[in-house]
């Protein structure tokens, strides 16, 4: 756990280090409009959504109202900032890519083993980007709906948390992956047979999207210590050949 997030730390400090800085403000300039955004429209509908979920406890667990409205409250900005945080993934994976291929050359002394171009790497950075929505969305629906079913609302909170790390792991050491060319069900294998440092990961990366203006640079910063822990955790993993 301690190295997964001192990795996260040691990344920030890597990527503003002179070479490494330019490749950083694509990323930044992205975070801040989409996050600046997430905020305006989270200030300007909360209430409304507050007040219609409240709507929806059933007469008889009125009484732990003061439970659920809290929980409530958690539930509703965790999927506001997952949407964002998605959003803002697809339109920056082009630079996250780019960034972790140059943080790999610098720890490693060596490129990654990916012989596309770099029109091509960006162009499937974002086809990747998709693959990664089209296995994260249905998961997040499932947990939305079972905010509205009473009882199991209780625990969704602690289930978006988990699922928080979780996704943000695999949204971030899949840079490094990608560009070793891993593919995608393989990735998620690896980070299954690796699942302690995968999760304290994703949970710091999770956390670090919840600073303001410091999450500006923490996430470039996780995107650098994904490939380091890619490095120690992931890239010599050998697992048993599925039939």
């Amino acid at each position: 756990m301690i190295y997964s997030l001192q990795a996260i730390a040691n990344g920030t400090r890597l990527v503003f280090e002179p070479g490494l800085r330019r490749f950083v403000i694509g990323p930044v300039i992205v975070n801040f409009l989409l996050y600046g955004g997430a905020i305006v429209y989270l200030i300007d509908n909360f209430g409304g959504w507050l007040d219609y979920g409240m709507a929806q406890v059933p007469s008889w667990l009125e009484w732990l109202e003061w439970l659920i409205w809290p929980l409530l409250v958690v539930a509703l900005i965790l999927i506001v900032f997952f949407t964002f945080t998605l959003v803002s993934n697809l339109i920056a994976a082009p630079f996250y890519g780019f960034l972790a291929e140059k943080v790999e050359t610098r720890l490693t002394g060596r490129p990654p083993s990916d012989e596309r171009g770099w029109v091509k790497a960006g162009v499937d950075a974002l086809g990747r980007e998709l693959v990664k929505l089209g296995y994260l969305l249905p998961r997040m629906a499932v947990l939305f709906l079972l905010g509205f079913v009473p009882g199991l609302n209780l625990i969704t909170p602690f289930l978006w948390a988990l699922f928080s790390a979780w996704m943000m792991a695999v949204q971030y050491l899949d840079y490094p992956m990608d560009n070793n060319q891993v593919g995608f069900t393989e990735m998620r294998r690896r980070l299954r047979a690796r699942w302690w440092p995968t999760l304290t990961y994703g949970a710091g990366m999770s956390l670090a999207t919840w600073v303001p203006v410091l999450n500006l640079i923490l996430l470039p910063g996780g995107v650098a210590g994904g490939v380091m822990l890619w490095e120690r955790y992931y890239r010599s993993l050998t697992l048993p050949t599925r039939h």
